[in-house]
């Protein structure tokens, strides 16, 4: 019979992000929604084609999205919150949970894992019911369409609840607050609700022939506590209950799997998926537990998050120990995490990028060829593609400034009261002091500016002239809406990890490597391919010029190291620490230039630094440890007058806060708003006695938060910071919004903090 192979998670953006223009176009109004709908459709049957293609023995549907896989799921068992039901029509729901209404504030948003991928987090109420059978209709387009039987892909019912958060009533109060699912008493009950109606849901892939099904079950490698794995294994009784005809596969990726021997034995379905390009781990225990004979494995060899191209002598060598486990007649060859992490081809960046990093880069459509090579070698017996690309690609040897600073303590000489009390007299700012993150819309102007100019349309003159005239326009903005700190408005930047790689040594970037990050949101990794160094100052031009226009303090805006590293396709032949190490010196020098020039503010961004948090905890601590000391590299040389500011969003803080403390930033800036203030309970338990700027309002949705709403926000900020320490900001960048929004927005902000000036100055 021989290996079989499969794949999922296929980019959904299309090659060239049709599907972001198909429905931004949509949401502006420039086309119908049936003209939006047949656009991304014609790119789902194109990745459809794709995958055919690939010569796959299992051929993937329902991954794909008009916005997010998980809130795909949200709308098809009736998890839609109270605030919404009042839309009747279903797509104007779909988008009105993602990205809010006038009456209706978004869903919130966060991470997916250890990952950039943000999800829209479910909120539960129970009364689960299947609305709309999404696999089966996914599965009978694929068919209509190309006459292929696919196997549908679905977040598993675990999962789904794993990042869920759940209504409960506050502790000695008749109010209701969210919390995770996983903290709930709720847990059991709504994972049993949920799995009744995937055992629905399978039922009726199994009446229309449906043959194979794969859950995506990446929880699973979380650190799981014994009754969860119980309940896990109760809740797949339930799903596949009836299920003769109809072969279930579970997949977990990111990590190993928990709980290793109980989940592979014991889970009561057909195939399980293991990520064996992650850490030896999965082997390990294939070896210790062995596998069930009556059982399937589909084994994930090739990543689907980085970019580098698979070794298949590693790879050869990895499946001839697996099959001393299991048969080869049962194992389904893979990609170990979803491909939607890659771009979708190498082959746009020939002539753009250098031929011998070309040689060394895999995407998305690398990788099916990658899953079909694989196969040919071990069925056919194709002779092994030569790896040398690898051997002959000389990079540089790693840095002699990056040696010792793991035995070194970095830290400011001057400890936070000392310094925040001389800054905030220095830089003469009231309580409750209104500031942005950094960002101000980018206009359709702007871009067909900054393309002319890469086109060479306009000269460089004429390009730094209409930057200068968009600086001025954000300050004269700023002085109106009488906000106390400004930023420059970042208009000379297409992205906050690009623009800074561009103007670092070691770092290449792709013309058309476009990764969805949200909904139609895509972003464009740099690739990390040698050593980090600095050649000249990269933000002193803009910032600067825009302090010469203004009295007020304006903010060098930086990016951290961690983002940085974290959002970026980096090297695999030096620790990753090392990596941060490099960019953390190279920032350093930036810093120090920002303050030579009299910039007495400077924020360096870390909104990637929990996201590069390991899942298992035994791996956490030394991830911490190097992120901590790689940020404080970046600024442990300024004077005690120069206040640094970081901003974090969409993550979970709770289990970090001590570590963000311990980054010793005078100011952090948090996402608040989408979760309504919720975030702030990572600061009730904890003595949290630096500068925190609340995020309250989310710039993710077009709509205009009221004051009343933002007041909220800051006032509950109140009953658990000082005071004299809380900041008052937008949750994120404006990069993305439109000024008619921003101004009205900002205006409200702003009398927020004036409000809470008039109620605590006498504190």
């Amino acid at each position: 019979m021989g290996i079989k192979t499969t794949a999922f998670g296929y980019p959904k953006i299309g090659p060239d992000r049709e599907m972001k223009k198909a429905v931004e176009s949509y949401w502006k109004g420039n086309i119908t929604r049936d003209q939006m709908l047949k656009t991304v459709e014609e790119i789902n049957l194109k990745r459809l084609q794709k995958v055919i293609n690939a010569d796959l023995d299992l051929i993937p549907s329902n991954d794909f999205s008009l916005y997010d896989f998980v809130l795909d799921v949200s709308t098809m068992i009736n998890a839609v919150p109270e605030r919404f039901r009042a839309i009747q029509d279903s797509l104007d729901r779909y988008f009105a949970m993602a990205r809010g209404t006038e009456n209706a504030v978004a869903c919130e948003m966060t991470k997916w894992f250890d990952t950039n991928y943000h999800y829209i987090v479910p909120e539960l109420t129970g009364n689960f019911r299947l609305i709309k059978n999404r696999p089966l209709d996914s599965y009978l387009w694929a068919k209509e369409k190309s006459g292929v039987e696919t196997k549908p892909v679905i977040v598993g019912a675990f999962t789904y609840l794993m990042l869920s958060k759940v209504y409960q009533k506050q502790e000695g109060s008749i109010l209701m607050e969210m919390v995770r699912a996983e903290q709930s008493e709720k847990f059991g009950i709504f994972l049993m609700e949920i799995a009744e109606v995937y055992n629905k849901i399978l039922k009726e892939l199994q009446e229309n022939g449906v043959k194979t099904v794969q859950f995506d079950e990446p929880a699973l490698v979380l650190d799981l506590e014994d009754r969860k794995v119980e309940m896990l294994i109760e809740a797949y009784k339930v799903i596949t209950d009836g299920i003769e005809n109809l072969e279930v596969f579970v997949h977990t990726y990111y990590e190993s799997l928990d709980s290793f021997e109980r989940i592979v034995h014991e889970l009561p379905v057909s195939g399980i998926g293991l990520d064996f390009v992650v850490n030896n781990e999965n082997l390990e225990n294939l070896k210790k537990y062995g596998f069930p004979k009556e059982k399937k494995l589909q084994a994930g060899v090739i990543s689907g998050r980085d970019p580098w191209r698979t070794n298949y002598k590693e790879v050869l060598d990895l499946l001839d120990q697996v099959e001393k486990v299991v048969d080869q007649d049962r194992i389904i060859l893979f990609n170990a995490s979803p491909l939607f992490h890659l771009p979708v081809s190498a082959k746009a960046e020939k002539g753009h990028l250098d031929e011998n990093l070309i040689e060394l880069l895999s995407f998305a459509d690398e990788r099916l060829e990658e899953l079909k090579t694989l196969k040919q070698i071990i069925n056919e017996g194709k002779p092994v593609p030569e790896q040398s690309a690898v051997d002959r690609f000389k990079i540089k040897k790693v840095r002699e400034l990056v040696k010792g600073i793991e035995d070194q303590e970095i830290k400011r000489p001057h400890p936070f009261k000392e310094r925040y009390k001389k800054q905030m007299e220095l830089l003469d700012l009231p309580k409750f002091p209104t500031t942005t993150i950094g960002s101000f819309p980018q206009t359709d102007q702007l871009r067909k500016i900054r393309a002319d100019y890469r086109k060479g349309n306009i000269s460089q003159e004429e390009y730094e002239n209409f930057i200068k005239d968009q600086i001025r326009y954000a300050v004269k903005i700023q002085e109106e809406l009488e906000l106390d700190v400004f930023v420059h408005g970042e208009f000379e930047r297409t992205d906050m990890v690009e623009f800074f790689g561009q103007k670092l040594e070691g770092f290449a970037f792709t013309k058309n490597g476009w990764v969805q990050s949200y909904g139609t949101r895509c972003v464009r990794p740099p690739i990390i391919y040698g050593d980090i160094s600095r050649p000249e100052p990269m933000t002193l031009k803009e910032t600067v010029y825009a302090q010469s226009l203004t009295k007020k303090p304006v903010k060098g805006m930086l990016t951290g190291p961690v983002t940085i590293l974290n959002w970026s396709f980096y090297r695999k032949d030096i620790p990753k620490k090392e990596i941060a190490y490099q960019i953390a010196l190279a920032l350093r020098d930036e810093v120090i230039d920002l303050e030579k020039e009299g910039i007495k503010i400077i924020q360096i961004d870390e909104p990637a630094f929990r996201e590069g948090l390991p899942l298992k905890k035994k791996k956490q601590e030394e991830y911490l440890n190097w992120a901590v000391k790689a940020f404080k590299l970046t600024h442990n040389t300024v004077k005690e007058t120069t206040q640094i500011h970081t901003h974090m969003c969409y993550s979970e803080f709770n289990e970090i806060i001590e570590w963000i403390y311990k980054m010793d930033a005078d100011v952090i800036s948090i996402e608040a708003s989408r979760s309504r203030g919720e975030i702030i309970k990572a600061f009730e338990n904890f003595n949290y006695d630096h500068g925190i700027g609340v995020g309250v309002y989310d710039i993710h949705s077009p709509r205009i938060p009221s004051i009343e709403e933002m007041l909220e926000i800051a006032e509950r900020t109140v009953q658990v910071i000082d005071k004299d320490l809380i900041w008052i900001n937008p949750d994120c960048g404006l990069k993305t919004r439109q000024w008619k929004e921003v101004i009205p927005a900002l205006k409200n902000m702003v009398e927020v903090a004036k409000i809470l000036r008039k109620k605590y100055n006498k504190d």
